[in-house]
């Protein structure tokens, strides 16, 4: 009992510390896209704003699971949120009188900080679930799993409402400094209270034995890069723009409609495991497979919506309600099934490769959304994302049965 307590102790702290640095997160993307976006930048080039911000993701989540491997958990949350709290502090600086040029690098040099910093954060977070929950309780994983990720989503969009609430009461600088102080805050919180040893492993691994040491976790990695990536190519500049340009939204209103779709998509990714069946004797894989080829069908159906005459705002706003639901769903399922199938003894170094794969999709994604978009608009965008969405859980076909554990040599 005594150790169960202790756990939900800790899964609190980094909870509430996810927390605090997810709705900085929100709010700075949110501020970065439609500030350069009234300035007149194409979408290619919104896009090319977040490439850093996304590439340093790879490279983080992917050398932060082998760091957190060494060095616990503890270390490594806390250095992501000051990273954080820095590159808030640094983009307050940003002056209007430096030549245009200069701002967008300055810019994109913090957004790289910033994506260190969130997936250094993210893959923390995440592995230190595995390490603080009881042994055998995979339907407390499960749920466990699912309250962080869901919270920190719907979190996420009320960072992106939050964004355009601060800018407004406090303006760009106050909006930074407030943020960077709720970031520290949590970043101290979690100093004073996570034990020191948390997620450190005797064994020192090379990264090159962690990249393919687990078959499962090789698949699911390849399913996470075409689930994210179908996600972000109409997500990230494609929708804010369309419901700027095309349907005549205010910047309020584009930003309170992500909030809401990002809120939404999060509390059902809370509430996955109440409505499906789960259990040791289920095969916990079967729905990534059979959720993911449905999710596909979703784009499909807004486009062949739009085509019948159904008006614009109808059809995109209903049919991507729709996908968040399902969307939902299958994120929170691979969210479950990285851990479920991670070694005890890698957890960090296995959720780090896969979280280094979900980077990889969210690059890809964010450069198909600003170039698709650019090129042939949002109906484009939404048949990539269908075309990555049924690649995705084609994918998940090969994942192995749960029940029988996952193996730990590599065939991939």
């Amino acid at each position: 009992m005594a150790a169960s307590r202790t756990g939900l102790r800790d899964f609190s702290v980094v909870t509430g510390a996810y927390w605090a640095f997810t709705l900085t997160d929100g709010a700075l993307r949110m501020l970065v896209l439609l500030h350069f976006h009234a300035l007149g930048y194409s979408p290619f080039q919104l896009a090319l704003l977040f490439v850093l911000y996304e590439a340093a993701g790879v490279i983080t989540t992917l050398s932060g699971g082998v760091l957190a491997s060494r060095v616990g958990l503890k270390a490594t949350l806390s250095l992501g949120m000051l990273l954080q709290v820095a590159a808030l502090l640094m983009l307050s600086a940003l002056a209007v009188e430096w030549p245009k040029a200069l701002q967008v690098a300055y810019v994109v040099g913090v957004q790289g900080i910033s994506g260190i910093a969130k997936d250094l954060t993210k893959v923390s977070a995440k592995s230190a679930i595995k390490v603080v929950t009881p042994a055998e309780a995979s339907g407390t994983l499960f749920r466990w799993v699912a309250l962080m990720t869901g919270s920190k989503n719907a979190l996420k969009g009320v960072g992106f409402f939050l964004g355009g609430v601060l800018l407004a009461a406090l303006g760009f600088e106050g909006a930074l400094w407030a943020m960077a102080a709720t970031v520290l805050a949590g970043a101290v919180g979690s100093l004073a209270m996570l034990p020191g040893g948390m997620g450190k492993v005797k064994a020192k691994k090379k990264l090159a034995q962690l990249l393919s040491r687990s078959r499962a976790v090789n698949i699911l990695s390849v399913a996470r890069v075409l689930l994210f990536g179908a996600r972000d190519v109409w997500f990230v500049v494609a929708l804010p723009v369309f419901l700027h340009d095309v349907l005549g939204w205010s910047f309020a209103e584009v930003g309170a409609y992500m909030a809401l779709w990002v809120i939404g998509y999060g509390i059902v990714q809370s509430a996955t495991p109440r409505f499906l069946k789960h259990g040791p004797e289920r095969n916990e894989a079967r729905p990534a497979q059979l959720w993911g080829f449905l999710l596909s069908l979703s784009p499909v159906l807004i486009v062949i919506a739009l085509r019948s005459g159904v008006s614009a705002p109808l059809a995109v706003l209903a049919g991507l309600a729709i996908f968040g639901v399902l969307f939902a769903i299958n994120s929170a399922v691979h969210s479950y099934l990285i851990l479920a199938y991670a070694d005890d003894e890698q957890v960090s170094a296995n959720v780090g490769f896969y979280y280094a794969a979900n980077a990889v999709g969210r690059l890809a994604g964010t450069l198909l959304s600003g170039l698709v978009y650019q090129l042939h608009g949002l109906q484009a965008c939404l048949l990539v994302a269908a075309l990555m969405l049924a690649a995705s859980a084609t994918v998940a076909l090969a994942l192995p049965d749960t029940r029988q554990g996952a193996p730990s040599e590599s065939a991939a």
